[in-house]
């Protein structure tokens, strides 16, 4: 087969989802996701000016940044919880919400203890955002799924392509303060659009219970359905590659702008701009990734995305020049597409009845897993092997190319 072909049928998969009703709903799950992943990669922007401010090492900001990401890994699990209980609308609602408060707290803090408890918080907030944005999308786009969630998490790199930089602009013009302050209020505009747009949940957590048992069977039923479906082969397969891949997302976004500054010497500006543009190029990216996981599956998708990124992180750091960076960002962006097809995968490999709490269960286990990376990468620089960071990652991403090995040859949909 060759690629036209598969291209085209690419693009007719997503332009067949203009003029759809339900694409409103695209649309505010997509916009919320915008900010809530946009803003937590702009700590890595303004790290240069945290350093600054506060007086911090490497390590400390690997820290700060480790504690981001376990508190987002750590609210994955209540996040899906509660969205079985709930429904996502009112997750979804409260989580942007509360991380448009939370991200205040960010701003005024003075000293570094409170930055990295605001930052817990904030972390925690838009945890609550993951697991429900999957499942709504997986409810309403029951037959393309991975294109309506590939089109959403390319709207989170639109806003990782778009916000860093301009929290970087504002950081260097203004303070860095203004890099978060600015994202507020779209918080706030985010969570009327949810409101407004998504179908209020079915109804049924208010049946009688005349023992009050209820919520105790329920418990013991949804755990055994849980850990039945965690133990199915694929699931166990692609979340291994998840957990490696997202280690080595989280090592190389952590720390790429610092790099750029401290190792290549790019100014703070040129940085981020570079860092957007890695980004940007998950807006192209995920989508395609999604259609082709839609019409190939995950054996025939992961290992091509995995294998681009796995090069281009060997090849970081002999690579000097900024047009030899600004080429190589195109390869990097392989960082960006294996998730679509893997959350994709096993968001639809979940039965409907607990597919928030299995979810849930999953990305708190690899993100928990992958928030050390920060913390890892920050030491491991401030040893003076900045380099053997990318290194590093790049043999995860390909332990992780080699794991698609073992997936089943056809994907199965509960």
């Amino acid at each position: 087969m060759t690629v036209r072909p598969i291209v085209r049928r690419v693009v007719t998969g997503v332009d067949g989802l203009r003029g759809d009703p339900r694409t409103p709903v695209l649309i505010a799950v997509a916009g919320g996701w915008f900010l809530s992943l946009g803003v937590r990669l702009v700590y890595p922007a303004v790290i240069p000016h945290l350093r600054t401010a506060y007086g911090i090492s490497l390590s400390t900001a690997g820290l700060l940044l480790t504690v981001l990401w376990l508190a987002y890994a750590v609210g994955q699990l209540p996040g899906g919880v509660l969205s079985d209980r709930f429904g996502e609308r009112a997750v979804l609602v409260a989580s942007t919400l509360v991380s448009g408060a939370v991200l205040g707290l960010v701003v005024v803090a003075g000293v570094v203890e409170l930055l990295f408890a605001a930052t817990a918080l904030f972390g925690l907030s838009t945890a609550l955002y993951g697991v429900s944005r999957f499942t709504i999308l997986s409810a309403v786009y029951p037959d393309n799924d991975g294109t309506a969630i590939g089109i959403t998490m390319a709207a989170g790199d639109l806003g990782n392509t778009v916000l860093p930089p301009f929290a970087g602009f504002l950081a260097v013009t203004f303070a860095w303060q203004f890099g978060f302050a600015f994202a507020i209020p779209g918080f706030l505009i985010a969570a009327v659009a949810l409101f407004v747009t998504l179908p209020k949940p079915n109804g049924g957590s208010g049946t009688a219970d005349p023992d009050g048992t209820a919520p105790l069977r329920r418990a013991v039923e949804t755990g055994r359905t849980v850990a039945g479906a965690l133990r199915s082969r694929p699931v166990i397969v692609v979340t291994a590659i998840q957990t490696l891949a997202y280690c080595a997302w989280q090592a190389f976004t952590g720390f790429y702008p610092t790099y750029l500054i401290d190792v290549k010497g790019l100014a703070p500006t040129t940085a981020t701009l570079l860092f957007g543009g890695f980004f940007a190029m998950g807006v192209a990216v995920k989508p395609v990734t999604g259609r082709a996981y839609d019409l190939y599956g995950a054996r025939r998708t992961l290992p091509v995305v995995l294998a681009v990124a796995t090069v281009s992180l060997a090849v970081l750091p002999s690579v000097a020049s900024l047009p030899g960076l600004a080429v190589l960002t195109l390869g990097l962006s392989g960082l960006l597409g294996y998730s679509t097809a893997t959350l994709s995968y096993l968001t639809s490999a979940l039965p409907p009845a607990v597919r928030g709490s299995g979810l849930g269960v999953l990305r708190t286990g690899y993100m928990g897993i992958g928030a050390g990376s920060p913390v890892v990468a920050g030491a491991l620089a401030d040893a003076g092997f900045f380099d053997e960071v990318f290194l590093l990652s790049s043999g995860l991403a390909l332990v992780a190319a080699g794991c698609c090995l073992f997936l089943p040859r056809r994907t199965t949909s509960t």
